[in-house]
């Protein structure tokens, strides 16, 4: 049974040389990462996560050297501050596999109180480290922290194969804060964003599954086919958000995918306190471990995917760059080339990249299209899984064309200053010789 402890016992669990692994984002446990910041013994501190929504000193300490899949704000912040932070490169399935090689001595998680059969909910977050959650409980070297709040929402997983909690029995630590999880609301959208979303809810059919993600583009998609005429729409999804909770609440989800039918599936949620509040008992949203939502093969066995992802730039071939910005780690590779591959399985399926057709970068007009990358440039997902391309400007076609006609299809799509230029980099790439504008 469960040993109960104050946070700032707990705490002082660990050693001041020790390995701590936290789950991404909406998972970690707030109130133990804070007070782990509050010490100031440490010596060699390994941690591995991704995505920080909890503010520490912890990561300040020139002793801890946090190790990161995925960078958000807080990651950027400190790296710029000097931290001892580090980029681990992987998608979000290799999470799992990694974590087991690291073999962190603890575990920690945020969680759901345990209900009257012992049952704590893992809430917003089963993601890469359940796994290893229960490989920690079942280690008698190794310790397993879960911090529950009554703030966080009671989730379910898929019995029996998929269940989305720990039992008392399994953990070695337990903490009680009230703790809340950290809300993210989508900036509100443009007029680039408005029309990408025009242009990218046309590609969207009665019946089809949908993945998204945050942000306004995705939201404002969500917000348009909530109030539209279609419906009979499945969920498939890395991420649960605000938006795909407003589809379930506009009667547009049937989840008749051909699997996991009657339900909506993803791996982590995060969204507004609305949402939290909303997912808090719903059986109709599952959460499974992210081996099994982001498999290509599970992808793409859904009706009709359809799925709806970022970038920050794209060539004239069709290669994407998505978590960094001049080559320097901006955010991670997640879901993203996961959810761009599978449905490249089923003819009927669509992977729409949405974008911005331009930036501004000391106070000039840049295009997000490009001829080439320069050196040095990061590449997160391959021209040759790439499908649908979709700026303000319209939506290119990129499955089965010649390197050429990619290029004629994303200048199209480019803002107009810069089509010349990217309409010769096609002809060039393709094998021609047409001269560049300024030649």
């Amino acid at each position: 049974m469960a040993e109960k402890l104050s946070v700032e016992e707990a705490a002082g669990r660990l050693e001041p040389r020790d390995t701590l692994g936290i789950p991404l984002g909406p998972g970690q446990p707030g109130g133990l990462l804070e007070e782990l910041g509050r010490r100031d013994d440490w010596e060699e501190l390994r941690v591995y996560g991704a995505l920080l929504l909890v503010g520490t000193e912890l990561f300040n300490h020139p002793k801890v050297h946090y190790l990161s899949g995925f960078f958000g704000p807080i990651e950027r912040a400190l790296r710029d501050a000097g931290a001892n932070i580090s980029f681990v490169p992987a998608d979000f399935r290799r999470f799992a596999p990694l974590l087991e090689e690291q073999h962190p001595r603890v575990m920690a998680t945020a969680a759901a109180p345990p209900d009257a059969d012992g049952w704590c909910s893992l809430s917003l977050h089963a993601g890469g480290t359940a796994t290893e959650m229960r490989r920690a409980a079942d280690d008698p070297e190794r310790l397993l922290i879960v911090e529950v709040s009554g703030r966080f929402p009671r989730t379910s997983g898929l019995l029996p194969d998929y269940r989305h909690a720990l039992h008392l029995d399994q953990i070695d630590l337990l903490v009680e804060t009230d703790k809340a999880p950290f809300p993210i609301v989508d900036p509100p959208p443009g007029d680039a964003e408005r029309a990408i979303a025009e242009h990218a809810s046309r590609h969207v059919d009665d019946g089809d599954t949908l993945q998204t993600g945050i942000g306004a583009i995705p939201s404002t998609i969500a917000g348009l086919l909530a109030e539209g005429d279609g419906g009979d729409y499945g969920v498939h999804s890395e991420m649960f958000t605000t938006g795909l909770m407003q589809l379930h609440e506009a009667g547009k989800i049937s989840n008749r995918k051909g699997q996991f039918d009657g339900v909506s599936v993803a791996t982590f949620a995060g969204g507004t306190e609305e949402l939290y509040r909303w997912l808090d008992g719903n059986t109709e949203v599952v959460f499974m471990p992210v081996e099994i939502v982001n498999s290509h093969d599970v992808i793409g066995r859904n009706r009709a995917m359809v799925t709806i992802n970022g970038a920050i730039s794209i060539d004239i071939q069709g290669q994407v760059v998505a978590d960094t910005i001049n080559a320097t780690q901006y955010s991670g590779i997640g879901g993203h080339e996961d959810f761009v591959a599978g449905p490249a399985l089923s003819l009927e399926a669509k992977a729409l990249l949405c974008m911005p057709a331009t930036t501004t970068v000391d106070g000039k007009l840049v295009s997000r299209i490009v001829p080439w990358f320069d050196a040095g440039a990061v590449i997160t997902t391959p021209r040759h899984q790439v499908d649908v391309v979709i700026t303000e400007h319209g939506a290119a076609e990129l499955q089965g064309k010649t390197v050429h006609q990619r290029g004629e299809a994303l200048a199209s799509i480019a803002h107009p200053d810069f089509r010349d230029e990217l309409l010769a980099a096609a002809e060039r790439a393709s094998g021609g010789r047409a001269p560049f504008p300024d030649e």
